[in-house]
């Protein structure tokens, strides 16, 4: 039996070229992930619990769990603006050229 050879991924940009994804969706995953990360760090320092965030973001319970034990798999990074607003927080995008682009 054929033995597959485990890949190590540490960066958004490796996990895409890993699974042969666009550079786009890199950048993608880097976005939620910070989002992701503030959220945590919100949560962490206000003491409030996953139901309460929930029902005010309009979402399940599960879901604020899933999210805040860095499961982002079918999470769209507007549920997570959301639900950072519903916390009295506003993201604020920055859009700037990168070096590597044509």
């Amino acid at each position: 039996m054929h033995r597959l050879k485990p890949t190590v991924a540490r960066t958004p940009e490796e996990l895409a070229a890993a699974l042969g994804l666009p550079d786009a969706a890199a950048k993608e995953w880097q976005v939620q992930e910070d989002l992701q990360r503030r959220l945590k760090e919100i949560v962490r320092g206000r003491k409030i619990t996953h139901a309460q965030i929930a029902k005010r973001a309009g979402t399940s319970r599960t879901r604020v769990t899933a999210i805040l034990n860095y499961d982002l798999q079918s999470v769209s990074s507007d549920l997570l603006i959301r639900i950072l607003a519903s916390l009295g927080y506003c993201v604020k995008v920055s859009v700037v050229r990168s070096d590597t682009a044509a």
